[in-house]
């Protein structure tokens, strides 16, 4: 009787839900795209979001240096990276640090990505998590409120969603890589000493110096206003945790740690006594990100998977007929703290020319209705390093947005909808589906490129240009 009661009392909650369109769970770098996306293709979303901002790494976990694609700025990204532009006053202003041409300071990542998903209508409810999902995502929250979707999208940091609906897992990892709790970091007038973190090993970070000076280092991540990101590979704050297994509290323990004692080490080690975690950035108690700057997460088995001979060798492969998102980046594999970093050395930075990624990526094999946007999609181990870059991440949430709203409009299973739709609507609103950088968004002729270029009617030369990898239908006359 009991149980019955138990029940009954569920379905009344359920029958109240507020229904949307699409919901979003997980307001990270793909899943804000997703939702901007949703919503101004004409479906009502709503975002459930555990910190106080949207952006996910590029904001909530103050990795505020942007890798990659700055010759391939389309879509949401390039209205991104514009508002950037007319807050610092020039694209050269954003070029601050060494690390990237795409620099800024997390809470005016956070700002613009808000007014973006203000603008599109988009409902957020932060400082909220799932608590549970039910048949016909029908979804509880921890705020006691019980809402339902016709369309479910993981924009989760390490595809919590997708675990908790039984999403089939890819399963190729060999070895997870380093993550990194990243710092914004300042100087005072005045010297602000750091108590000395739990397990605190000064050797750890004597080689954090040893390629650059301790200037350089620090002018690696310096922003625009003057901030600094703290997120060092080489004896600095990367560190190897088995963090999709253990207790989220203690993967934040031990992350934090780590870049305390970075932090600490600086200070009394290297003299930088003024030099403290800023208290106006991050509306957290320590100053610290929301959450840490995962590189990999549980990879959901695809439609389509992306791997390593695809970007290599894209027309041996059809993938990139159902091109939706691309990247420039190489194959980076952050592996300097794993036991077995030996082993996995070839992994860093390796070469491949810049690429594209297909729709089918972000769609399970198993489960209809329900969408990945972030580091979960379907891509292999190894490939993981150069599709994770915050740009093909959000060319990806963008991507799967656009075809939510799709399936809600012509009453489909994202799986129904073809693929050339989406692409039509991405092209709408200037994205690149083909790496090719003979002609940009708004050039008289992009268009009727990059469709020729999905169908096979034109190819491009790829090639592996250090940090900036290239495709061109014509190379320069000058190569």
């Amino acid at each position: 009787m009991r149980l019955k009661y138990c029940i009954l009392i569920s379905l009344a909650l359920y029958s109240c839900a507020k229904s949307f369109d699409v919901i979003v769970v997980g307001g990270g770098t793909g899943g804000t795209a997703a939702a901007i996306e949703a919503a101004r293709d004409g479906a009502s979303v709503l975002v459930v979001e555990e910190s106080p901002w949207l952006g996910g790494m590029l904001t909530s976990a103050g990795v505020s240096a942007v890798d990659g694609n700055f010759r391939l700025r389309g879509g949401i990204f390039a209205e991104f990276t514009d508002s950037l532009v007319a807050r610092y006053g020039s694209i050269d202003a954003l070029y601050s640090g060494w690390v990237s041409k795409i620099m800024f300071n997390p809470r005016v990542g956070a700002e613009v990505f808000q007014n973006m998903a203000s603008k599109a209508g988009v409902h957020v409810k932060f400082g909220t998590k799932v608590t549970t999902v039910a048949e016909g995502w029908k979804l509880r929250l921890s705020d006691g409120t019980s809402v339902k979707a016709r369309i479910l999208i993981d924009g989760t940091e390490l595809g919590d969603i997708a675990k908790a609906v039984g999403a089939d897992a890819l399963n190729d990892s060999r070895a997870l890589q380093d993550m990194t709790y990243a710092a914004t970091v300042k100087y005072y007038e005045h010297p602000v000493p750091l108590e000395m973190p739990e397990d605190y090993d000064s050797e750890f970070y004597r080689s954090c110096c040893d390629t650059w000076s301790p200037d350089m280092m620090l002018s690696y991540g310096l922003l625009p206003d003057g901030y600094m990101m703290l997120n060092w590979p080489q004896g600095g704050n990367d560190i190897y945790l088995e963090y999709l297994d253990l207790p989220r509290d203690e993967v934040y323990r031990k992350a934090k740690n780590r870049t305390l004692g970075y932090i600490y080490y600086l200070q009394n080690e290297l003299g930088f006594t003024n030099l403290g975690i800023a208290d106006d950035v991050f509306p957290s108690e320590d100053g610290l990100p929301f959450y840490p700057y995962y590189r990999e997460a549980r990879r959901i088995a695809g439609k389509d998977t992306m791997t390593i001979e695809a970007a290599k060798h894209p027309y041996e492969h059809d993938l990139y007929t159902r091109a939706v998102a691309v990247g420039d980046y190489p194959v980076d594999h952050h592996h300097n703290q794993h036991p077995q970093k030996e082993e996995l050395a070839h992994l860093w930075y390796g070469k491949i020319p810049s690429f594209s990624v297909p729709l089918g990526v972000t769609i399970p094999v198993d489960i209809e209705d329900f969408l990945v946007a972030d580091k979960a999609v379907s891509v292999s181990w190894e490939m993981n390093g150069g599709v994770r870059l915050q740009p093909v991440i959000l060319g990806l949430g963008q991507a799967a947005g656009a075809l939510a709203a799709l399936a809600i409009k012509k009453g489909l299973h994202p799986s129904e909808v073809n693929v050339h739709d989406v692409q039509s609507i991405l092209l709408d609103h200037g994205c690149y589906l083909m790496p090719f950088l003979d002609l940009k968004p708004g050039d008289e002729g992009f268009r009727e490129l990059q469709e020729k270029g999905i169908r096979g009617e034109v190819k491009g030369t790829g090639r592996s240009i250090a940090w900036s990898n290239e495709t061109w239908v014509n190379l320069p006359e000058d190569e």
